[in-house]
Formats: structure tokens, C-alpha cells, sequence
């Protein structure tokens, strides 16, 4: 027997925040304005979202939001007081024979309409007829069915409040919230003000319900991380893995929930020596892994082995060196699965300017790098879009512009013009001596990147380089960074090897480094290798 399956089409949808407005990805590709979103958030303010039940959430503080992607929404012009539909609950139209399931009521008291959002699972609604639940009872009359607006037109953009904004059966929800993600089919509150310590989970499947129930394993749930007596540390971020984990990253520790907070779970110390930086300090690797800045440099775990920190040893003084303050400053991270690394991004938030570093998991090396203020790093994620052409590492920049790695791209857009990429390598110190000894260069053989002219290898531009030596190895990579006073420089000419491209210069000291680099615009460079003449001179004096 042949059993024939239609395939499952899976969509999805860019949501960001910018200009106190949410923008959403049309299905072309391009982006648009959330009807009704404008002056609804504070983009100056922290902001983060969550995806869940084919929904944006959207905590700023006290602008509590939602952006739905998927139901109906149909509006009463008359309050609905008896009869009201539950979560879940079925709706039909007469005549129609529309369906709907209920997922969300809201009431504005303010124009006394009620809103019903329901996923329609057959047929289309009109404002002809009537709408009845599975006991027969009118929901809506035709007469008050003002509007019937599918999500198909436009997504949906209202308030985040409690199930039909009854507290009295739904619970409340914290007055302020700055941080959110879902957990286990739950959606987790944290941020508040009033207490920094507290988390809130509202009740799993369902996010319109937060009242805490006894015995019911589904029920909403809020706590605390810390030892029993104590005040829990000040939550700086929430980090979800899979259904497995929920990662309470704070201020001087992290906690991991492991299993769920009302059937079984547990509430585990990670980390009492490290906390976290901030919301977006952090990172998954397709390793499994959680990277993110903590107090003392760049961290690494496997949840819930305990945490190494990367960057001791090649940056010890990382944290100190950059200064950066969560008042003041945003640090992200992002996995860029393309490029295989982590990009680590520290951004003044007054004014864009920032310092980067690249780690390589390849190499498994720290690279400074930094792009022009305009471009100052706010956000990062990683799209994973429906065309593959759309997908890679996006960056959301201070001016307000979307941006993404290009690797075809020679400049750096800024807007209304591009930007020279200014680039380079560090090779060395090595000794050019021997142990104890001086030496010489008596000269430098290249060969850069591509097959030759016109060639069907990609082709590097010309190269700049410069050479330092010095008696000491610290010296040199102080002249090095600044990139002051070589001992000689010059430009190697590509692609490839070049017929008579030996550098036949000369430098005395018992370290060198070369700088390798090229600063032109409409430009890129690569090496395949630099041979180095060296010969021994002599003991150190």
C-alpha cells in the first residue's frame, strides 16, 4: 500500500523593534510597519520578544505586547457578559458555518468592544451572522459583529493582558517587565523593578492565564534563586534550552531550572563566582554550548557542567580593559553558523561608537574588529529564513538600519554610502635568532590569495606590510598595535605569486613581527603564505 502525505510548509516571520514601532517581514521579503504599534513601545527603553504560539510577545516595561500572526479577529460592539467563550472553546457562525477555536478575549473598557481572537479552522466569518458557542448560545449578534479582520491581512497588535482581562480568575500579570522568553510551552516574566529577583511563569500552553493554582501541574508559578532565607540575586537575563533548561543569568550568579517549576523540577547553582552582563550577553553554539560575558571574561558551558572561561588566558583583562556598564552600554552575542564563530558586541548606547571581537571556533582565537559608529551593534540574531538567500547573521544598528555580513561586499554600508574596510593581520613576535641570539631578515617571499589574473579563483587586492624588530619581544607588539615606526614597509603586489615579488629588505633585532593589511576602498585581501629569510647575528648585548 502507498499512503501519499501532503508535506508540512513551515513560515517564518522576521519581527524587530525600532523607532518606538514593530516592523514584521512581508511575505516578499521586505519589511512592514505593525498597524497600530507606532508610540506604543520605547525603543529607548530595554526591549526584548519571544516567539510562541505563532505569536511575537513584546516586554518593555510596562508596555506588556503582542503581535498575532495567526488568529481571526472578530470585534462586538457590545460587551460580552454572559456565556463568555473559555481558552479553547469552539465557535460557529450561522449560515457561514465558520469555525473558530478561542484563543484570547479582550475588553476594552474604554469603547466597550470585545475582542475574540480564534484560530479559524474552516470556512470565512462576515459581519452577517450570528456566532454561537458548542452549546448554541449567542456569543455575538450580527447586529454588534462590527468586523471580521483575518490574520492573513495584517498581523494583530494589542495588549498582553490576562484571559478577557479578569483578574479575579485569570490572575495579574508583574507591572513592569524588561525580560522574557518561553519555557517548556510556558512564557517567563522577569524584570521587574519592584523585585529584580522574581520570576514569573504563566500557566503552560496557555498565556493568558496567571493565576497560581494548588495541585495542578500545569498551573502558573512565580519564584525566586537563592538559598533558602536569603533574597535571591537580581535577574539579568532568562535563557531557555529546548524544553530542558531555564538559565536565570544574574547579576553574581547563574541558576538553571532543570525539568518543570510545578511537577518535579529542580533549582540548581551553576555559577556563585560569575553572573552576567546583561539580556543579550549571550549565546548557543550548534555544540550545545552557552557562551555569554560574565564578570570575569567570556564564559563557556554545557549546561549544567560547570563554567570555563574562555578568554582568561588570551584576554585576561578583557572586562576591565572595555569598562562597559549595563547603564550605559549593550553587550550581544550571536552564533553565526556560517562563519562558525561567536561575534561579541559592546555598544554605547548614546552614541553607537563600540568595540567587537570575532572568536573563531575554528582557530579557537579572539579578533578585535569594530565597524563605523552608524553601524553600532543594538541587536543580533541569527535568521534562519524561509528562502536560504534571506538567512545569516543580522545586526541592528543604531541608525536604525537592518544589516547583514556580506562576503561578496569590498566596503561597509553606511547608509547613503559605503565605507572603506580598514584590515589587518598580526604575525609574530617570533624570535629571528634563535634562543638568546639576534638575527636578521634578509628577506620576505609572499604569495597571496587567488590563481593568478583573471584567473577562476577569488583574487586578493594588493597588500600593505610592515616590519618590526626589536631586542624585545614586548616592544615590537607595542610598535606593532600602534603601527608606528617599522623598520621597513612596502606593498605586496597580487594575486598569487608575483615574478620578482621577493622582498629583499633587511631589519637586525632578536623578535619580529609583521602587519599585513590593506585599508582601500572597493578592496579585500588574503594570503596563502609569507616566508621569512632569518639569519643568526649574534648574542644579545
Amino acid at each position: 500500500m502507498v499512503v501519499s502525505l501532503n508535506d508540512q510548509v513551515t513560515t517564518r516571520r522576521l519581527v524587530l523593534a525600532t523607532n518606538n514601532l514593530i516592523g514584521y517581514e512581508d511575505m516578499g521579503g521586505s519589511l512592514l510597519e505593525v498597524t497600530g504599534s507606532s508610540g506604543d513601545i520605547d525603543t529607548t527603553d530595554q526591549l526584548q520578544m519571544f516567539g510562541g504560539f505563532q505569536k511575537a510577545f513584546v516586554v518593555n516595561g510596562a508596555n506588556l505586547k503582542v503581535v498575532d500572526l495567526v488568529n481571526t479577529k472578530l470585534t462586538s460592539e457590545a460587551q460580552i457578559t454572559s456565556n463568555i467563550p473559555a481558552h479553547g472553546d469552539i465557535l460557529t457562525q450561522d449560515t457561514t458555518n465558520a469555525q473558530m477555536v478561542v484563543d484570547y478575549i479582550f475588553y476594552d473598557v474604554g469603547t466597550s468592544d470585545h475582542y475574540v481572537y480564534g484560530f479559524t479552522t474552516s470556512g470565512t466569518f462576515n459581519t452577517s451572522n450570528d456566532v454561537k458557542d458548542a452549546d448554541a448560545n449567542v456569543i455575538i449578534t450580527s447586529g454588534n459583529l462590527s468586523a471580521v479582520d483575518e490574520a492573513t491581512t495584517m498581523p494583530h497588535w494589542y495588549d498582553w493582558t490576562p484571559y478577557n482581562d479578569d483578574t479575579t480568575t485569570y490572575g495579574t500579570m508583574p507591572e513592569k517587565a524588561y525580560l522574557a522568553t518561553l519555557y517548556r510551552g510556558r512564557p517567563v516574566l522577569s524584570g521587574n523593578p519592584n523585585a529584580p529577583f522574581q520570576w514569573y511563569m504563566g500557566r503552560q500552553n496557555n498565556p493568558w492565564d496567571w493565576a497560581y493554582v494548588a495541585g495542578d501541574a500545569q498551573s502558573p508559578v512565580a519564584g525566586g534563586n537563592a538559598d533558602a532565607g536569603e533574597i535571591g540575586d537580581i535577574v539579568r537575563a532568562l535563557i531557555s534550552y529546548k524544553d530542558d533548561y531555564l538559565i536565570f543569568g544574574c547579576a553574581s550568579s547563574i541558576w538553571y531550572l532543570s525539568g518543570d517549576a510545578t511537577f518535579g523540577g529542580s533549582l540548581n547553582e551553576l555559577s556563585l563566582t560569575t553572573g552576567i552582563f546583561g539580556a543579550q550577553s549571550w549565546c548557543w553554539d550548534d555544540g550545545g554550548n552557552l557562551w555569554w560575558w560574565g564578570k570575569n571574561g567570556i564564559y563557556k558551558s554545557t549546561i549544567p557542567q560547570m563554567p570555563v572561561n574562555v578568554s582568561a588566558i588570551d584576554l585576561p583583562k578583557l572586562v576591565k580593559d572595555e569598562a562597559a556598564n549595563p547603564s550605559t552600554h549593550r553587550i550581544t552575542m550571536a552564533f553565526d553558523r556560517d562563519r562558525q564563530g561567536i561575534l561579541i558586541t559592546i555598544t554605547k548606547l548614546s552614541d553607537g561608537t563600540h568595540s567587537n571581537y570575532w572568536y573563531s571556533l575554528r582557530t579557537e582565537g579572539f579578533f578585535p574588529e569594530s565597524y563605523p559608529t552608524a553601524c553600532g551593534p543594538y541587536s543580533l540574531l541569527y535568521y534562519d529564513a524561509n528562502d536560504t538567500d534571506d538567512a545569516g547573521l543580522l545586526v541592528g544598528c543604531k541608525d536604525g538600519y537592518v544589516r547583514e555580513f556580506v562576503d561578496s561586499a569590498k566596503d561597509d554600508d553606511i547608509g547613503g554610502s559605503d565605507q572603506a574596510i580598514d584590515s589587518y593581520v598580526g604575525l609574530g613576535p617570533f624570535a629571528i635568532g634563535g634562543s638568546s641570539k639576534n638575527g636578521k631578515i634578509t628577506g620576505l617571499n609572499p604569495v597571496t590569495a587567488g590563481g593568478g589574473t583573471g584567473g577562476s579563483q577569488s583574487d586578493s587586492d594588493d597588500i600593505d606590510y610592515k616590519v618590526f624588530t626589536d631586542i624585545a619581544a614586548e616592544k615590537v607588539i607595542e610598535r606593532l598595535v600602534a603601527n608606528v615606526t617599522p623598520n621597513f614597509a612596502g606593498t605586496i603586489k597580487s594575486p598569487g605569486r608575483q615574478r620578482g615579488g621577493t622582498k629583499r629588505q633587511k631589519a637586525r633585532g632578536a623578535f619580529a613581527a609583521i602587519r599585513l593589511g590593506n585599508s582601500g576602498s572597493g578592496e579585500t585581501w588574503g594570503f596563502e603564505k609569507i616566508d621569512v629569510g632569518v639569519s643568526p647575528t649574534g648574542r644579545i648585548k
